[in-house]
């Protein structure tokens, strides 16, 4: 069967997932990141100052894996952890001057990946399918930060 001829949503879902995380893994790694540091560098950015448990919750990350995402970030020098000024037993994570250029340039490749994904569909077609992608998003259940009942497909192995 074509790639035309498929229209089921897991299938499709799975396709641009596979194929939009080649690309992104090359992005990421050429700003020496995984994606899931990406990831912790977003909630780093673009929040308060929060925990490393903060942040994994955020992102659906059991302990373990935040843990090791973390250290991986701390000794690239792309973020800190610091001892909050309220609490003196949690440390908040605090990104660096190279984490931050670290993350701007991987966000403007990602972003131009993107933009080029999205050229390839006519003009009319873009906002719609964004806003589609969006609501569907939002329409199904959070994650819970557990692993599924079953193993996930083959995919890029270090994609959020």
């Amino acid at each position: 069967m074509r790639v035309a001829e498929r229209d089921d949503l897991h299938w499709l879902a799975l396709q641009l997932f596979r194929r939009l995380g080649t690309l992104e893994l090359a992005a990421v790694g050429a700003n020496r990141l995984s994606l899931w540091g990406y990831e912790v560098l977003t909630e780093v950015v673009g929040g308060p100052a929060r925990s490393q448990a903060e942040i994994g919750i955020a992102l659906a990350l059991d302990k373990t894996k935040i843990m090791r995402i973390v250290d991986e970030l701390e000794d690239a020098g792309h973020l800190r952890r610091e001892q909050a000024a309220d609490d003196r037993r949690r440390r908040t994570l605090t990104i660096t001057a190279t984490g931050r250029a670290a993350w701007s340039a991987t966000r403007a490749a990602l972003a131009a990946i993107e933009a080029d994904l999205y050229a390839r569909l006519p003009a009319d077609l873009r906002a719609p399918t964004a806003a589609g992608l969006r609501h569907l998003v939002a329409a199904m259940p959070a994650p819970t930060g557990r692993p599924p009942a079953s193993p996930a497909p083959d995919g890029p192995a270090d994609r959020p």
